[in-house]
């Protein structure tokens, strides 16, 4: 097991095009460090970096506290998992997994050994003797997880591996890699684009966008506590609800054309005037008043159910909301209908319009 540690790293293609930008960033011995944004963000180039399959342009990149930057990916001790499972056609999935050890002249004796430990984790003992074409994606990447576990590294890098996986296959596959990393505790560090495989999977989540870092966050702190407008939007769905309006501090409260409310005591006030958004999670939308709460008339425009859940699409004047009801959504509740929908500003967060800053965070 070992720290990966990114001091100051640059990547830059060519002269124009700035993929990653002065990252500092930190994955703990034994952690599961999740690398969170969209296409292009620069999350894969990172985890290549770190691998050594691309150079760095600037900064340092630290393995088990070893400087690795100009280290070659062989010499690294490092595993990688890549999306498209990079499995040989004609070889048996032993022998796909053994490749590597053989490579590295592995006794055939130990070779056995870690496949047979290997297998037993996985649970596919049984799949040994078949060639990819008799597997089914689930089954390719088990191999693909086992030909990097065999050579017990000490850190494991995935590369969006379950992106090929239908819905069920996937929420099955991260529960299985959780439980490996649980069993084995090498340091891992995971890239993917969906931020329900971030939030279920990472003890950590650091958010990049544009090859910048925004936040890194244990899940539960990313969601409640986005550091910016873009982390905020970002994590969660049905996605935040955004509301543009200013601060008045003569009247001390938020003013937007449908509604306003008295600025909450627990966030920093800004200067007079300043335009900020308002966001507020949809399940802290109700239809029933509670302590603290503010009223906006609102008219039921759609209403999408998800089986366990309904999103009740609202709209006050120009404002829309989306509000999350989970379990039985009241009789009472249909389209067309004018309601009042209940929230607590202090539920809400408040980013500067400028700088997209949580002013939570900025206080």
């Amino acid at each position: 097991m070992a720290e990966v540690e990114l001091r100051g790293v640059l990547k830059r293609f060519g002269a124009d095009v700035t993929a990653v930008d002065n990252l500092d960033l930190r994955a703990a011995d034994g952690e599961f460090l999740v690398l969170l944004g969209p296409s292009g963000c620069g999350k894969t180039t990172v985890l290549r970096m770190i691998a050594g399959l691309e150079t760095v342009s600037a900064g340092e990149i630290f393995i088990g506290g070893r400087k690795v930057t100009d280290v070659p990916p062989r010499e690294r001790d490092i595993a990688m998992v890549f999306q498209n499972y990079a499995l040989y056609p004609h070889m048996t999935a032993f022998e796909n997994i053994a490749f590597g050890l053989r490579i590295r002249k592995t006794p055939e004796s130990e070779v056995d050994k870690l496949i047979a430990w290997a297998a037993e984790i996985l649970e596919i003992g049984h799949l040994l003797s078949r060639r990819p074409k008799a597997l089914s994606g689930g089954e390719r990447q088990r191999i693909a997880v086992g030909r990097a576990l065999v050579r017990k590294p000490s850190v494991f890098l995935f590369d969006e591996p379950l992106s090929n996986l239908d819905a069920r296959l996937r929420v099955q596959m991260r529960h299985e890699i959780i439980k490996i990393h649980r069993q084995i505790g090498t340091t891992a560090i995971y890239v993917t684009h969906d931020q329900s495989e971030a939030m279920t999977m990472g003890d950590h989540i650091a958010v990049l966008r544009k090859g910048e870092l925004q936040q890194v966050a244990a899940p539960a702190e990313l969601y409640g506590v986005p550091r910016n407008l873009f982390v905020a939007e970002f994590i969660g769905n049905p996605a935040i609800n955004i509301i543009e309006g200013a601060y008045n501090a003569s009247d001390s409260e938020f003013a937007c054309p449908a509604f306003a409310f008295p600025w909450p005591a627990s966030i920093p006030k800004p200067p007079s005037d300043t335009p900020l958004r308002f966001g507020i999670r949809p399940e802290d939308i109700h239809f029933q008043p509670f302590e603290g709460a503010l009223g906006v008339e609102c008219r039921i425009e759609r209403i999408e159910t998800l089986g366990g859940e309904f999103h009740v699409f609202l709209r006050a004047g120009d404002v829309q909301l989306v509000a999350r009801v989970g379990g039985r959504l009241p009789e009472r509740i249909v389209e067309g209908l004018t309601l009042k929908a209940f929230f607590a500003p202090e539920n809400g967060h408040f980013f500067d319009t400028e700088a997209g800053v949580n002013l939570r965070c900025d206080g």
